[in-house]
Parts: structure tokens; C-alpha cells; sequence
């Protein structure tokens, strides 16, 4: 049975009520942080339209929330009709659930511990994947690896005997991989690298229970370093993985295989370069260098990672590890070099197997790790060559090719994103850092594209591993915003986030076990819970796969009624059944991906509130933690309110900022004006020259004019700020005109070297131009009491607020807002907000890096 324990009595007449409509409310099981995104989707098998939806709290059945359900996403998988339903405004910790439409969700929490320990709660499965001894069998297995194969032009005998006993199980199967687990023990030493406050100490290095000193994620990246050890013993000595597809011949418990004719031995494939076994076929190998670039980079950033805790405990065991580690990852990295390709893994009786077509990734990630180790320790040309190769090798594959694709083989481009863009992006500097950023904002731009349509925010292929691919994908868009500080992307990265805690088409999370109160798998594809009734706590199962993957695969049979069978698709398949190997079975690989992940979700929890919030990439607030506001004034053709506003400002001690257009600063009538805001201290800065409309009203994607003309059109108001004496080095923001923009825009600016800003929404500030005859028109006191109603509400308030107003309203208006000004200022300053410039307060980190193109026109 299902775990629906999560799903607490409500009312009578509610639980009534949501059994009358096929509608659903799927959320993020684990909750939600106070300061984060928090996003439900409401879906229903009939076209219904929603209006709005409340957030109640759970103890009391009041409502704490109301809003708007936002725009209809329409049909998506098994459903007609979606919305996504945004309560990220509200910040206070508590237990609650939704209610829309006569549907309420199941309850979750809001907190800034509702990511805690989850990290570590996955490192369980990494322990009870364990080969040679297994800490959750208290036993040994596979203690007879093994013999190797297609060894012989590096001198090794067919059949000959190694000791290559250690690592992890790749899945519920007991084949190892390189290749996977590399990758592994990479997420698992960065984790701890970037997180080390995320993590416990509560097991010795052999996963039993009792402290070392060492944090429980380090100990299990040695103990897959110990394992990669052995798989590359010496320099001219790689090995890929151990057993191959013969291990599929029957489900058990781990233990002494003898499925291979060597009593219990099993092959040790040797990474040779060349094609190697696949039944009837054989693989499409090319080289080396992707298994020994993984090799290379899990050394290298293994040896930093080992040379500190050196450092720390005065351990010489973990100097000479560091040591040794270092060797191999430079010895790793010239195996590669010597032949460059991809390495697929073999198979003998299926045709399923690790198709890796892609290389550079692992290369340059190896070659940046390799770079960062030596770097100080040898000298400067060579410590350069390995960061030169690393960018070499990014240039070649800028953009990992799945993203944005529909499709790919199994494991085709893997690693699923390129990490090594990250490592390699934090090393660089100047006009190869930016480069190397575009690429991560390219690959997400492509998902992005695919996600917008649906209330998901689903761009993910569902192949095999989807959930894999999730994951990795995610990671991606926090490092792009980790880099930069850009906000564009960051509620498409918590919607990944939450899709593998429950929202998604089934409602259910893909991590067994997490959360331990809601509806995770159960019966997975995996001989610990179906034989030995064992927990596979923390595992991430493989993930939906598409409908006609689903129906093309041998083997399947459900062993009992599919508990999800209204939610199935041709877009996409999920079971939670033992009999389902495609969408059910837990990976090694993508469950440490996952400890990054959810390290990474744990640690931003413990953070402050970012500095900046974001729209399509352009800042629209500020800290939200402190009480300032940055006052704006846009003018083109209008001006008549700069007299009352200059003279409110001044009487107030206020500095504000002022957006001017290029007919504004060269407008005569203006420029006493001008030089006025000049001499009380007040930013001046670019409204473009003819005040264009850049994108489509009705799609804003669609651009309505060409880079040349932006960039034309900007310069030639810079230029008429310089002809009014405005020193243009102190210029460091934009405001687009009309205060709509997208995505391109925001990256044209910044090629010129500017941010570009706008209002922070919320009060209708920005409607003071409007006129009687518009249909959107505000009266002054319409605007200036949704000002003061957003600043009163509870669960909202000013902080970090740009609000936005124009200098300039025109005949056709005169209820002028700017006569409120005074009372308004007052009013906020008696709350205690305190009033400063844009450029006092909002600079993005992306720009830190960039070269000031203004400057140089």
C-alpha cells in the first residue's frame, strides 16, 4: 500500500468535496523555505478555470493566503486543464495545505528546516550499494573480482586475476561501472566540498555505525576513490567496469556471483579504446578519454579534498592518500590524451548498455581538477597548459547535447550536464569566464523553451533515468545562478526540485523513503525490498519514461494493479511496481547527484535572503531584508513634475535615481532641470534614445528590434547623458522603456556593460502616466493607497522595493501622482525605510567580471 499517511483528516464536508471533482493539487512533500519559491499545480481531467486559490493553515482551517490563480496552462499528460498557484509571497514557518476549486492538497510544511538531513538520509542507500562489505548486510559480497578481458595489447593476459573489490552496485543490478561511479564519488567530494555544514559524522569508514572525525559523505567518497584506486593501479593499467549484463539472469541479495563460468569470479573489462563486446553486436568505443577523464577529475578534486583534511587532522595517512591520488590524476588525464574518445560499457546477452558518445566534458572537467591540484606546486607554463586544454575542450562542446532535445540513447551524453563548465567557469577570468557561463544559460535557455508551455515547467526528455536527468538539470541552474546571481531561471530550477518530491502528474516523490511522512515508492525494482523486505531508504528511482518507450520494452509485467493508472499517458509512464524496471529501479549515480542537490537545497535554507530578485535575467528587488527603497523616475517626452519632485527631494534629503530618455536629456526645456538633479547628488541614467518598444506586447519573446538597433539606439542616449556632463564611468544601469523587455534584452545590456533594472511589481506606482480615457487608467489615489495597502499587509512589505514613477504625465492628465510625493516620503520615513540610488545598492555579480563596453564608447 501507498504511504498516504501525509494526506491528514480535513472536514467532513471537504474531504466530501474533493471527491467530486477529478481535480488534484500536487505539491513539494519535503515543504518549502520561508524565503524561497513555493509553487503548487492544480490539475483536472475536465477544462475548468480557476480563479484563485487560498492557502490555509492546517491547525486552525483558516485561510492565511488568498491570490489569483494566474494564467491557465491548458492540457498537459493525463490532465485538461493547469495552473501553477504561487504563495511564494507568504513567509511564515507552519504546517498548511491548498485549497482550489473545491480541492485541497495534502498538507506540507513551511520552514527553514524542511531540507534538513535529507542529504544524509540519501547516503544510505550509497552505504547498502556497497561491494566487497556492506555495512547494511553486515556481510561481504563479490570478494572474487575478478578476471580481465581485453587486456592483452597492454600486456595482460586474458583471464588474468586482479584485486578489484570495492565500489558501489551501479543500480538494483550488481554490475560497476567507471563511468557512473566516478561521477559518484565527484558529487559526493563536491558536496562536502561547497556544503561541509550540511553533513554529520555517525558512521566509520566501513558504514557502521560510530564516529571517525570525519563527515559520513567524505568516508563514502573514499570508499569510491579506494575502488577507482584499483580500477587504474598503475599508469598504463584502466579498467572500465566489472561483470556485464550475464548478472540479469536472476534476482537476489548480493552475494558470491557465479553466473560467469569462473566459480565466483567476474570480468574486469580493461578500457582499451577499441570496441568491445555487445551480443550479437559489438560497442561503438572510440577511445579513452571519457572514462579516464572521470578518472582524472574524481583524483584530482579527491586529492585536494584529502590534503586539506590532512591539513586539519595532521593525518600522514591522508597527505601520502593525497598523494597517490594526484599521481593518478595525472596519470588518468595522459591515458585520455593519448586516446581521445568515448568508452562504452559491454554487454552479452541485451541490447541495453551504456552508450557514451560524448568525451570533451569529462576531458576538460579532468583537465581543470588537474589544473586547480598543480596549480602553486609547479611551474607557471605548466601549471597554465592544463586550464588552456580545459577551455579548449569546453569550446567543443559549449552546450550538452541533450538539453532541449526530445530524445538520446541511454546515457548518451554523460555525464548529464557538463560540471566541468563549473569548475573551469569558477578558474577563469575576463571574456573566457563569460563564455563559459553563456554556455550553462544556452543549455537552460533550450529546456526553458520547452518548459514555459506547461504548468510543470516540464523540458526534461522522459528516457530512461529521467529523474536522473532532472536532477543533473536542476544542478545546472543553480550553478548558472550561483555564478552569476541571476535570478531568470530560478523558478524553473525549483520546479525540478519539486517535481522529484511530488509535483508532478502522479503526486508521488521519486526518492523511497523521502519524505518519510508522504507517498513515496514502495515497491521498487530492487532485490532488497522485494526479497529481503529491506528499506532502500534514500534511493532515486530511474523516473517516468514516455509511452512508447514504455510499450517497447521487454519484459514488463506489472505485479499488481497500477495504483496510477488515471495518471498514466503517452507523454509519460510512472510506476511504483517491482515489475517495472524501466521507471522503478533506484541508480547509484543519480541518487549522489541527488545528495548534491539536496545538500546544496539544506545549505541555501541556512543562508540570508538573497541580495536580488529577478525577472526574464533584469533586477526588480533588492534585499528584502532591509528597509530600503530606491525611488525611480522614467521621462521621454514629459517633464512638468521635475520642478515639484527635484524641490520634494531636496526638502527631504531623498537621493533618487532618474531614467531619461536620449530626447529628454537633449530637450532644452529640460535642462535646468537636469542640472539641478545633477549638483543634489541624484543617478542619472539611460532610458534608450527614442524610447522603443523592444518585444511584443502580446509575446513578449518576439523581438521587435535587432541588436544593432538596441545597441544604436542606447549608445546614442549615452551619448546625449555625456553631452549633459554626465560622466558615463558612473554609469552602471539601464531601465528598458516602457518597462518591458525579455531574456535577450537583458543579455544585449550586459554585452554593453550594464545592468538593466526595473519597478519591483506589487502597487500600481507605475500607472501614474495613465489617462481617463485608458482602460487601465489609476487615479492618484488609487496608486497611493496600493502603495500603503501593500506596505501594511502582513505578509508583504517594501523592503528592497524599486518603485517606479515618471517625472512626467503629460496634459492629458492631471490628477499628477507626484503631488503626493511629500506626504508619500514622509509617510515611508516615519515606517523607518530609509531611501537610496540604484547604484548604492543593486550590482549584479555577473557583471563584476565583465568589461565596462560604456567606458570604452
Amino acid at each position: 500500500m501507498k504511504r498516504w499517511l501525509f494526506i491528514l483528516l480535513l472536514p467532513l464536508l471537504l474531504a466530501t468535496t474533493t471527491q467530486q471533482r477529478p481535480a488534484w493539487i500536487r505539491i513539494n512533500q519535503l515543504g518549502y523555505t520561508t524565503g524561497g519559491l513555493k509553487v503548487a499545480v492544480w490539475c483536472s481531467k475536465d477544462k475548468d478555470q480557476l480563479e484563485s486559490f487560498q492557502l490555509m493553515s492546517a491547525t486552525t482551517r483558516k485561510a492565511v493566503f488568498t491570490s489569483g490563480a494566474g494564467q491557465a496552462f491548458g492540457a498537459y499528460g493525463p490532465f485538461a486543464q493547469s495552473y501553477r498557484l504561487d504563495f511564494s509571497r507568504f513567509k511564515t514557518t507552519g504546517r498548511y495545505y491548498i485549497l482550489a476549486g473545491g480541492i485541497a492538497s495534502p498538507e506540507f510544511a513551511i520552514g527553514d528546516n524542511v531540507y534538513e538531513g535529507s542529504a544524509d538520509f540519501c547516503l544510505r542507500y550509497m552505504r547498502q550499494q556497497r561491494t566487497g562489505f556492506n555495512p547494511y548486510l553486515k556481510d561481504s559480497c563479490h570478494t572474487h573480482d575478478g578476471y580481465v578481458l581485453y587486456g592483452e595489447k597492454a600486456g595482460i593476459k586474458d583471464s588474468t586475476v586482479i584485486d578489484a573489490v570495492g565500489g558501489w552496485h551501479d543500480a538494483s543490478d550488481y554490475l560497476q561501472y567507471v563511468t557512473t561511479s566516478a561521477n559518484a564519488t565527484y558529487h559526493l567530494l563536491m558536496a562536502y566540498r561547497d556544503f561541509p555544514g550540511v553533513f554529520s559524522d555517525k558512521k566509520n569508514p566501513d558504514g557502521l555505525d560510530g564516529e571517525n572525525g570525519r563527515a559520513d559523505v567524505l568516508d563514502e567518497a573514499k570508499w569510491g576513490l579506494d575502488w577507482l584506486l584499483k580500477m587504474h593501479p598503475r599508469e598504463d593499467w584502466m579498467f572500465n567496469q566489472i561483470a556485464d549484463d550475464r548478472d540479469h539472469m536472476g534476482m537476489r541479495i548480493p552475494k558470491q556471483d557465479s553466473f560467469y563460468g569462473r566459480g565466483y569470479q567476474r570480468p574486469v573489462y580493461f578500457v582499451s579504446g577499441e570496441p568491445q563486446q555487445r551480443g550479437k553486436f559489438m560497442n561503438n568505443t572510440t577511445g579513452t578519454a571519457s572514462t579516464a577523464g572521470k578518472f582524472a577529475s574524481a583524483f584530482a578534486l579527491g586529492s585536494t579534498m584529502f590534503m586539506s583534511e590532512s591539513k586539519r587532522k595532521s593525518s600522514t595517512a591522508d597527505f601520502n592518500f593525497a598523494g597517490l591520488l594526484q599521481l593518478r590524476a595525472n596519470s588518468a588525464l595522459e591515458y585520455g590524451l593519448r586516446k581521445p574518445g568515448a568508452s562504452q560499457t559491454a554487454s552479452v546477452r541485451s541490447p541495453y548498455i551504456y552508450a557514451e558518445d560524448n568525451w570533451v566534458d569529462d576531458m576538460e572537467l579532468g583537465s581543470a581538477m588537474v589544473h586547480q591540484v598543480q596549480r602553486g606546486k609547479q611551474n607557471i607554463k605548466t601549471d597554465r597548459r592544463f586550464l588552456e586544454m580545459a577551455y579548449d575542450f569546453a569550446r567543443k562542446e559549449p552546450v550538452t547535447p541533450w538539453l532541449g532535445a526530445d530524445t538520446a540513447k541511454h546515457y548518451q551524453w554523460y555525464p548529464f550536464i557538463n560540471v566541468g563548465h563549473y569548475e573551469l567557469a569558477k578558474q577563469l577570468k575576463g571574456r573566457q569566464r563569460d563564455s563559459i557561463i553563456m554556455y550553462y544559460r544556452e543549455g537552460i535557455r533550450k529546456v526553458w523553451a520547452k518548459a514555459k508551455s506547461n504548468a510543470f515547467y516540464q523540458g526534461i526528455p522522459f528516457i530512461w533515468c529521467s529523474n536522473n536527468l532532472r536532477t543533473s538539470f536542476a544542478i545546472q541552474c543553480y550553478w548558472y545562478r550561483e555564478l552569476t546571481g541571476d535570478q531568470t531561471f530560478s523558478g524553473l530550477e525549483q520546479a525540478n526540485f519539486d517535481w522529484l518530491f511530488g509535483c508532478n502528474p502522479w503526486g508521488t516523490s521519486m526518492v523511497y523513503g523521502l519524505p518519510a511522512h508522504g507517498d513515496t515508492p514502495v515497491d521498487p525494482h530492487s532485490a532488497f525490498t522485494h526479497i529481503g523486505k529491506y528499506p532502500i531508504d534514500g534511493g532515486l528511482v530511474d523516473g517516468p519514461v514516455y509511452g512508447s518507450i514504455y510499450k517497447s520494452l521487454i519484459g514488463i509485467q506489472l505485479k499488481d494493479p497500477d495504483e496510477y493508472a488515471e495518471f498514466q499517458s503517452e507523454a509519460a509512464v510512472y510506476h511504483d511496481d517491482y515489475g517495472d524496471y524501466s521507471t522503478n529501479e533506484p541508480t547509484m549515480d543519480g541518487t549522489a547527484s541527488l545528495i548534491y542537490l539536496l545538500a546544496a537545497k539544506e545549505a541555501a535554507s541556512k543562508k540570508p535572503t538573497k541580495s536580488f530578485s529577478y525577472s526574464h535575467g533584469g533586477i526588480i528587488q533588492g534585499d528584502t531584508t532591509i528597509r530600503n527603497i530606491a525611488l525611480v523616475f522614467t521621462g521621454d517626452e514629459f517633464g512638468e513634475g521635475g520642478t515639484i519632485i527635484e524641490e520634494t527631494l531636496r526638502k527631504e534629503n531623498v537621493k533618487a535615481s532618474f531614467f531619461l530618455t536620449g530626447r529628454f536629456y537633449l530637450n532644452r526645456q529640460f535642462q535646468k532641470l537636469i542640472g539641478k538633479l545633477k549638483q543634489g547628488g541624484h543617478y542619472l541614467g539611460p532610458h534608450s534614445d527614442q524610447h522603443l518598444l523592444y518585444a511584443d506586447w502580446s509575446d513578449r519573446n518576439r523581438l521587435l528590434v535587432t541588436k544593432a538597433q538596441f545597441r544604436g539606439d542606447l549608445h546614442t542616449n549615452l551619448y546625449a547623458m555625456q553631452r549633459n556632463g554626465i560622466d558615463l564611468r558612473q554609469v552602471r544601469h539601464f531601465l528598458p522603456p516602457y518597462e518591458w523587455y525579455n531574456d535577450t534584452i537583458v543579455e544585449w545590456t550586459r554585452e554593453i556593460g550594464l545592468d538593466l533594472i526595473n519597478y519591483t511589481p506589487g502597487t500600481m506606482s507605475h500607472a501614474d502616466y495613465t489617462t481617463p480615457e485608458m482602460p487601465n487608467y489609476r487615479s492618484s489615489e488609487q496608486i497611493y493607497n496600493s502603495i500603503i495597502s501593500y506596505e501594511n499587509s502582513p505578509r508583504t512589505n517594501l523592503n528592497g522595493f524599486i518603485l517606479l514613477t515618471h517625472i512626467g504625465a503629460g496634459p492629458k492628465r492631471t490628477d499628477k501622482f507626484y503631488n503626493r510625493l511629500p506626504a508619500l516620503i514622509k509617510l515611508l520615513k516615519a515606517k523607518g525605510y530609509q531611501f537610496q540610488r540604484v547604484d548604492e545598492r543593486f550590482h549584479d555579480p555577473v557583471l563584476l567580471s565583465l568589461p565596462h563596453g560604456v567606458r570604452k564608447n
